[in-house]
């Protein structure tokens, strides 16, 4: 579980960073050439992921492509984001090539073995290759066992979700194997993740995660991950639920394994790009550098409004696939083992932090640490016991009676307590605090909140902060949680007023909680 901002995620997947090296990728902060793990770790990049496949070499020895990630290219690339002050993920794909929710090949020599020896190959090859860490001196702060396994890993045995394929179990069997060759490697130093595709869907995730507990199968596991690419997984709100509601549901952390978005719908090397100007429209947030930022700030704060600190964060995957000429998905040799007939392409250059040359752009700030959150005792939890004036908070009423409608109570949203407001005549009243000695700039409020919605008014709202007020309308709700967001509240005077205000009839009662203030990048 996260504890606080400084250990928020905000990691890279950086695995074609050698080959594009190699081809003659170079990369630049100010005209002045830099290195360009420590570039990132310098500007807030404190976790690095890295895939790892069998063996994705041909017989002839002809690389597959895409960073042709066996075992010597994850190690030199985890030994310079170890040495850059990063923590690091190791991502078993058990393939030889890419593995997602439409491709999940057996290794090459792991074809013909029995369903029995197949366990045995899947525990052997991730306990070996940790074992071989450990003798390198690293051993990973986590494991994804399989990537994007939504339709299972290790085709056809672990195959989940298509005709034929309606049992989980084999599946849990294989991640069962791979799991104990974590523990029985490097214990519990490494959390185990999950990962599926597609955040957004949580009806996805229900089935997939409902499936597997139904097996009955012990999967000894941390962490689900998650992709999220919001021109293909839903809204940002879905994707809340989703968290929200799987990290509770499962009681399990959550992190965004895989995310990006694009800083233009230029093609870097004219081959076909996988972001548009459709996309950005689809999207709402501009195909700029200034976008990127925008949207990864907005999925920051998605991490961390999930409900008791499980949001870990974020890895931005593939901030440095430069467009140079060869360093593409693919090769020939790659192409024939998939029996691919498309033209190889760097299709992910328009979504990097870093131009079609290399040079840094603006984004690459989206890995600085979060801003904190300014409210005080945010999810009431401080007094633990029922308080008429939560610590950190003042309290307001038209009428002297009127107090008696404030109070915190059991069963809140994000720990806990809650603060709730109720009485069995009409009320008016409000909860606020007044953050001072603000940096000036644009702050977003948000609160966790539900109501019956019988009241005249009640409302979230920001006010003396140097412009007019602003209001945000709490929705009925009396089964869920809602988040009710205050966007752009531009401080210029040092301080805003944030509060909770309602004027309320008999019996009339809203819920609060996880209350958030912080300064936009």
């Amino acid at each position: 579980m996260r504890e606080g901002y400084s250990d928020f995620i905000r990691g890279i997947d950086i695995s074609t960073l050698k080959m594009v090296e190699e081809l003659g990728g170079s990369f630049y902060e100010s005209g002045q050439w830099t290195d360009c793990v420590q570039a990132l770790a310098n500007h807030g990049a404190n976790y690095c992921r890295l895939r790892i496949w069998v063996d994705p070499f041909d017989s002839a020895g002809n690389p597959y492509g895409g960073g042709t990630n066996d075992y010597a290219t994850t190690l030199a690339l985890a030994k310079r984001a170890i040495a850059g002050g990063m923590k690091f993920l190791l991502d078993f794909h058990y393939s030889d090539f890419w593995a997602d929710p439409g491709r999940q090949l057996k290794p090459k020599a792991w074809g013909s073995l029995s369903f029995a020896d197949l366990k045995t190959a899947v525990y052997d090859y991730t306990k070996n290759t940790l074992d071989n860490l450990k003798s390198e001196g690293i051993i990973p702060d986590a494991v994804q066992v399989g990537n994007e396994i939504t339709s299972g890993m290790l085709w056809a045995d672990g195959r989940v979700g298509s005709a034929g394929h309606e049992d989980f179990t084999p599946l849990a069997e294989l991640l069962a194997s791979g799991m104990a060759g974590v523990r029985n490697s490097v214990g519990t130093q490494s959390a185990i993740i999950l990962h599926l595709d597609n955040g957004g869907s949580n009806s996805l995730y229900r089935w997939w995660f409902d499936a597997l507990v139904g097996t009955g199968v012990y999967l000894d596991y941390d962490i689900i991950g998650l992709s999220y690419y919001p021109m293909w997984h839903g809204t940002l709100d879905e994707l809340q639920y989703n968290l929200n509601d799987i990290s509770s549901r499962y009681d399990k952390d959550v992190v965004v394994a895989e995310t990006a978005y694009g800083w233009t719908t230029e093609d870097g090397d004219g081959l076909g790009s996988a972001f548009s100007q459709a996309d950005a429209d689809l999207v709402g947030y501009p195909a700029t550098p200034q976008g990127q930022i925008d949207f990864m700030n907005d999925l920051e704060s998605v991490m961390l409004n999930v409900a008791n600190n499980r949001g870990l964060g974020f890895f931005y995957w593939e901030p440095a696939w430069l467009p140079v000429s060869g360093a593409n998905w693919t090769t020939a040799a790659g192409q024939v083992y998939i029996s691919d007939t498309s033209v190889p392409n760097n299709s992910w250059d328009n979504l990097t932090v870093f131009d079609f040359n290399g040079n840094a752009l603006d984004s690459i700030r989206v890995f600085n640490q979060p801003n904190e959150n300014l409210v005080a005792n945010p999810s009431f939890e401080e007094d633990n016991a029922v308080t008429a004036v939560p610590s950190g908070w003042q309290v307001w009423a038209a009428s002297a009676d009127g107090y008696n409608a404030i109070k915190t109570e059991w069963e809140g949203f994000s720990g806990d307590w809650k603060l709730t407001f109720w009485k069995e005549s009409a009320y008016s009243c409000s909860a606020y605090q007044v953050p001072s000695g603000l940096e000036n700039g644009v702050y977003t409020l948000s609160a966790w909140i539900m109501s019956n919605g019988g009241q005249n008014t009640c409302q979230l709202y920001a006010k003396n902060y140097g412009g007019a007020e602003k209001d945000a309308v709490i929705p009925v709700s009396d089964i869920n949680w809602n988040k009710v967001v205050i966007e752009n509240i531009e401080v210029t005077n040092g301080q805003c007023e944030i509060g909770i205000y309602t004027e309320a009839n008999a019996n009339d009662w809203l819920n609060v909680d996880l209350v958030m203030f912080r300064k936009r990048k």
